[in-house]
C-alpha cells in the first residue's frame, strides 16, 4: 500500500484540496464525498486499495480543506460542484475512471457519468439516491423548505449540522457504533462553524431539489449504458433508506447488490467487508 498525499490544486480560480494515493498508470477510482463530511471519509479506503489503483478524492469547495468562497462569488449548487469536478478531473488527465458515489457525491457523480458515459469504467454506489422512493421521511422538512423558502423553515435543517445532528449521522442504525471514531464530527466540524458555512449549508439543501428533477435523465442513463455498477449500502440508512437501493435494480442489469447492517456512513462500520467487495468487484 502506498502513502496518501495531501494536495491542493486551483481548479477555476478555486483552491481544491485533494487525497491521492496509489500509482498513475493504474486504474482510476475518482471518490466523491457526501455530506456534511468531506474526503476525509475515504480515509482508509485509499490505503486499502492504493496497491492496485490510482485513488483521487477531492473536498467541495466550501467542504473539508478546499476554498469556501463567499456566496457572492461563488454559486453553491450540485451543478456547479459537477463543473468543478469534472475541469479538476482534466486537470490531472484523468480520461478514464470509475465513480465511488456516497450521498452528495451521488448527484455530483451522476452528472458527470451522464454527460460524459465514454469515460465511466464503473460505478460504485454507497447511501446515494437517483430514485423518489429514497427520499423518505427523512427529507419532509428539506421539502418543506424547497415550497417554502423561508428562515423559520430553514431552521431546523441547521440541526442536521449541530454536533448533536453530526453524530446521529454516523450513529444511527449501527449495531456497533463504538466502531465509529467521534473524529468523524469534530473533523467536519472543522469546515461547518465556519463563518458563512450554514448558509452555504442551506442553500444546498435547496438545491437539492434540481438533483430529483433529474433523476429522470440519470436512470435513462442507467438503461441505456448499463455502467458495471456495486451497491454497497448501510441498510439501516434514515437519510437515504434501503427502498432506494433497491430502486437502481429498476434500470441496472449488470449490477452487484450488497447491503450492510449498517447506517448512513457504511465505511466507519464495515470497512473490510466493503474493501473485500470493491476489490473483488473491480478485478473483474
Amino acid at each position: 500500500m502506498s502513502n496518501v498525499k495531501h494536495l491542493t490544486t486551483k481548479v477555476k480560480g478555486i483552491d481544491i484540496f485533494y487525497r491521492e494515493a496509489g500509482e498513475k498508470g493504474k486504474p482510476v477510482l475518482v471518490l466523491l464525498h457526501g455530506y456534511p463530511t468531506s474526503s476525509h471519509m475515504y480515509r482508509n479506503l485509499l490505503r486499502n486499495l492504493s496497491d492496485n489503483y490510482h485513488l483521487i478524492a477531492p473536498d467541495y469547495p466550501g467542504f473539508g480543506r478546499s476554498e469556501q468562497p463567499s456566496m457572492a462569488d461563488f454559486d453553491y449548487t450540485f451543478e456547479n460542484f459537477a463543473n468543478i469536478i469534472e475541469a479538476f478531473l482534466e486537470q490531472l488527465d484523468i480520461q478514464k475512471f470509475s465513480l465511488y458515489l456516497m450521498d452528495y457525491g451521488a448527484p455530483v457523480g451522476f452528472r458527470i457519468a451522464s454527460k460524459n458515459p465514454q469515460k465511466i469504467q464503473n460505478l460504485i454506489i454507497q447511501n446515494g439516491c437517483a430514485y423518489d422512493e429514497g427520499l423518505e421521511a427523512f427529507w419532509d422538512p428539506i421539502k418543506t423548505y424547497w415550497n417554502n423558502k423561508t428562515i423559520e423553515n430553514g431552521k431546523p435543517l441547521e440541526g442536521f449540522h449541530s454536533p448533536e445532528g453530526l453524530q446521529w449521522q454516523y450513529t444511527h442504525g449501527v449495531s456497533q457504533p463504538e466502531l465509529v471514531s467521534p473524529d468523524n464530527w469534530e473533523v467536519d466540524l472543522r469546515h461547518l462553524t465556519k463563518e458563512g458555512n450554514n448558509e452555504i449549508q442551506l442553500a444546498l439543501f435547496y438545491d437539492y431539489q434540481t438533483n430529483v428533477k433529474l433523476y429522470p435523465k440519470w436512470q435513462a442513463y442507467f438503461r441505456t449504458h448499463q455502467p458495471r455498477t456495486l451497491i454497497v449500502y448501510g441498510k439501516n440508512d434514515y437519510i437515504f433508506p434501503v427502498a432506494g437501493a433497491e430502486a437502481f435494480k429498476k434500470d441496472l442489469k449488470n449490477l452487484d447488490f450488497n447491503l450492510y447492517d449498517a447506517g448512513h456512513f457504511a465505511l466507519e462500520s464495515h470497512e473490510i467487508e466493503i474493501t473485500d467487495k470493491i476489490r473483488k468487484f473491480l478485478a473483474v
